[in-house]
């Protein structure tokens, strides 16, 4: 570490990473001074924050300046955005919200875009920090952005990308985690076990559900919901019930065709069923998924009655969010029904649980992991980057953001288009023809 300026008002830190490999030598940056080896820092960047801020540079002689608030997995989006002759700009400060002050900081003077976490609150005040600075791109690295007001960013004129395409695979693989790990109890026997508890089988040790036979219920068939229907069907021959305002004609087809597969070889078919009604799924499912859209029609759309018209001995599992789910009332159900289980991904005041929640044996509860799986995550920085890159050099949008495979081939340049703009048709965005 070496340390300059040790005698002014504001001190600087330089320090040299391991070579990387696409930049020989990135530095990070950690100051409150407007130069670091000779290069130049925009001054509200560095001036106006409260405390020092770690930033890690790529590219630094780069056209366009792009800001990411956080270190995101892989390092092709990093690639992608540098051979565009873009500056990049990467927060390593070890806090894991940044606050609205340490984002204007970070935007600074002079910005193109930002890549930001679906833990920020962009509103009004950081669209029109990032307007002031020139910038016109803004990209969460996630298919949500319920921590963007987009009327805002209308305003500013500035583009906001998400990053759907690439999570359902993985969002539905872990809601049939959580599905298999509340039924068979594993959580509590894994604990029970590293307490040096276990001394031998017994018949009543962890005795759980089985789900081949038993019927899955799916709130929101959509592509989360759908494929983790289809996932639980044909790995478990379960059974399907599931509730949507649409018709899910190509996940209806699936369970059919399974069905006479399996009855061609002997086995009982699985069936499929459209409820008329959410309540419907609540009372015959046997495990329960969420998965619909978060509005005003679905706060606490499982809340004390609903929980009510559950079986005792159901499973309830929430991979979509939070507050979907009113967590007080499902702590008083989970104490007054032990064998009523529940999987949670997501929580209604995240990062934090309501109390009591922590202290329930029957609840399996992890910390908002549904999309990390190295290639998700991988793919949701690439994407993210490619949407700010692509409001950057003025490219179209790209026609149906859920086939964003095009973006994701290593072996070929991605498309010239921006993958996913939510707000493309407010601003009047061109769509691409490719």
């Amino acid at each position: 570490m070496a340390q300059h300026d040790t005698t002014t008002k504001h001190r600087l830190w330089l320090y040299l990473e391991k070579p990387h490999p696409i930049i020989k030598h990135p530095t990070i940056l950690s100051c409150t001074s407007p130069k670091i080896a000779n290069q130049k820092c925009p001054k509200s960047t560095l001036a106006s924050m409260a405390k020092p801020v770690s930033i890690e540079v790529y590219n630094p002689n780069g056209k366009y300046r792009v800001v990411s608030t956080k270190s995101m997995p892989g390092t092709r989006w990093i690639n992608l955005l540098i051979e565009q002759d873009c500056r990049v700009e990467i927060c390593t400060q070890k806090k894991t919200i940044l606050s609205v002050e340490d984002i204007i900081a970070l935007i600074g003077d002079k910005c193109d875009g930002v890549i930001g976490q679906l833990t920020e609150d962009w509103g009004e005040t950081l669209f029109a920090a990032l307007s002031r600075a020139g910038g016109k791109a803004f990209s969460n690295m996630a298919v949500g952005y319920n921590n963007v007001d987009v009327n805002a960013a209308n305003k500013y004129g500035v583009a906001v990308g998400n990053t759907p395409g690439v999570l359902t695979e993985t969002t539905a693989e872990l809601a049939a985690s959580l599905s298999l790990a509340a039924a068979r109890r594993i959580v509590e026997a894994d604990q029970f076990m590293r307490a040096g508890l276990y001394d031998g089988w017994l018949p009543h040790l962890f005795v759980g559900n089985l789900l081949k036979g038993q019927t899955v219920g799916v709130i929101g068939a959509g592509r989360i919901g759908s494929a983790y229907a289809r996932m639980m069907v044909e790995g478990f021959k379960m059974n399907l019930i599931y509730y949507d305002l649409y018709q899910s004609t190509r996940l209806e087809k699936f369970v059919t065709a399974y069905g006479e597969f399996l009855k061609a070889n002997g086995e009982q078919p699985v069936t499929w069923k459209r409820a008329a009604s959410m309540d419907e799924v609540l009372q015959e499912a046997d495990v329960i998924s969420l998965h619909p859209i978060m509005d005003k029609t679905t706060y606490h759309l499982i809340n004390k009655n609903s929980l009510a018209t559950m079986k005792k001995e159901a499973i309830l599992v929430n991979c979509s969010r939070g507050p979907v789910v009113d967590e007080v009332a499902l702590v008083e159900h989970l104490k007054q029904n032990p064998m009523f289980r529940v999987g949670l991904d997501v929580f209604e005041d995240e990062p934090y649980m309501k109390p009591g929640l922590a202290d329930m044996k029957n609840a399996v509860v992890v910390p908002h992991i549904a999309s990390a799986s190295k290639w998700t995550r991988e793919g949701m920085a690439t994407l993210a980057a490619l949407n700010v890159l692509g409001k950057i050099k003025g490219y179209p949008v790209w026609g149906n953001p859920n086939r964003v495979e095009p973006f994701l081939n290593e072996n070929a340049s991605p498309p010239a288009a921006s993958p996913s703009i939510v707000n493309a048709k407010a601003l009047g965005l061109p769509v691409s023809k490719l």
